[in-house]
């Protein structure tokens, strides 16, 4: 399934200190930073193709309202974390879902320490 979202998977890899893996139980593609979660692409319940990203709740819920193709996050913290439906008409355009994936690795990088960015950043 991923292979279809290469762009998406090209982007993630082009981040300094990204990496993605494959996480059996969620049947699902994570991307991480320091073994930080920052995004994920899997299927929800009724099996449809998504890319979880994490966000500001005040913006999640902007993009909720502006995007039909954006729901609150599954398998997360609704607060934090949006779902991007990938395969469906209402789905953002792919410059905007490469937007949000970086936002959300940003966002996560932000969070780390300052060692650890350091390391990542090659200071």
């Amino acid at each position: 399934m991923i292979e279809k979202y290469n762009w998406i998977t090209e982007k993630a890899n082009s981040l300094k200190g990204s990496n993605i893996t494959f996480k059996e139980e969620w049947d699902a593609h994570v991307f991480k930073i320091a073994d930080k979660m920052y995004a994920f692409i899997g299927h929800d319940n009724e099996g449809r193709d998504i890319l979880n990203i994490k966000g500001l709740p005040e913006a999640n819920e902007e993009l909720r309202t502006f995007y039909k193709g954006i729901i609150p996050g599954y398998y997360s913290n609704k607060v934090h974390w949006n779902s991007i439906l990938l395969a469906n008409d209402d789905a953002p355009e792919n410059n905007v879902v490469l937007d949000l994936l970086q936002e959300s690795y940003e966002l996560v990088f932000s969070k780390l320490t300052k060692k650890v960015r350091a390391e990542i950043e090659g200071k």
